[in-house]
């Protein structure tokens, strides 16, 4: 009784917080990543990778998978219309835009096996689990991969670089480095911190109807794994919140615990 009076308060007080927020802070944030990752791809193209030391082509292709995380993280957020809820066709105009720059992916395949994934979680018919016998990390990475890539998406990326390549004085070194690379790494830190760790099933088997457990990190470093995304008890509890808003879910799930 204590415990569903208390997830109604949150409840209320996350609906509140909603609606005292901004209008527009969503797509200003969204705007936001687009350019720092726009404008910290050109500077890194024209980059002499020569001239730099190990550590400091280690942290440039972090922070540029770091940046690629953020434009999947922001087309996750349009398909659940948070981005610019006030116009839909905007909305989904800038969860296109955000998985072609990623990676050439389909804004309308992803959203529906993505509702998919919030109506079966963890469970046969969701494209995000493993298949049904492989739940190790690397097969259930490469099934994973397997749902949402195709030869025409590499034929079109491999297309791309050489065009880039030939016409462009851009190196292949530095589209090698600080495009192909953040991209496979992104995906990387996508699946681990937003479907293996949350979803995999725990020894004492699953506990919540969502069937997802959250990565319990201190908001800082909840920012910088993954955008927030392994609240994932709380993103899947509160589907309405943008990942900038998680933190506030979280919070008030830890005090009802």
């Amino acid at each position: 009784m204590i415990q569903s009076q208390q997830a109604t308060a949150n409840r209320i007080e996350l609906k509140s917080m909603l609606k005292s927020g901004g209008k527009y802070y969503a797509v200003i944030i969204a705007i936001a990543i687009l350019a720092v990752w726009v404008c910290s791809i050109a500077l890194l193209m024209s980059l002499d990778i020569s001239r730099l030391p190990l550590w400091g082509l280690l942290i440039a292709i972090a922070w540029q998978t770091f940046l690629y995380t953020g434009l999947f993280i922001t087309a996750h957020d349009a398909m659940h219309g948070i981005v610019f809820p006030q116009n839909r066709k905007i909305n989904d105009f800038i969860g296109t835009l955000f998985l072609i720059l990623y990676a050439y992916l389909s804004y309308e395949e992803l959203e529906k096996k993505h509702r998919l994934h919030h109506g079966h979680p963890a469970s046969e018919l969701d494209p995000d689990f493993h298949d049904g016998k492989h739940t190790n990390f690397f097969a259930w990475y490469f099934h994973f991969m397997q749902e949402y890539w195709n030869w025409v998406r590499f034929v079109a990326l491999v297309a791309t670089f050489h065009t880039i390549q030939y016409t462009l004085p851009i190196s292949e070194v530095n589209l090698t480095y600080f495009w192909v690379v953040p991209s496979i790494l992104s995906s990387l830190q996508l699946f681990y911190f937003g479907s293996y760790l949350p979803h995999r099933e725990p020894k004492e088997g699953y506990s919540n109807r969502h069937n997802a457990q959250t990565t319990r990190l201190p908001a800082f470093w909840s920012f910088i794994t993954c955008y927030h995304f392994g609240y994932h008890e709380e993103h899947h509890e509160y589907p309405y919140m943008s990942w900038w808003q998680l933190p506030k879910a979280y919070k008030l799930n830890a005090k009802s615990l």
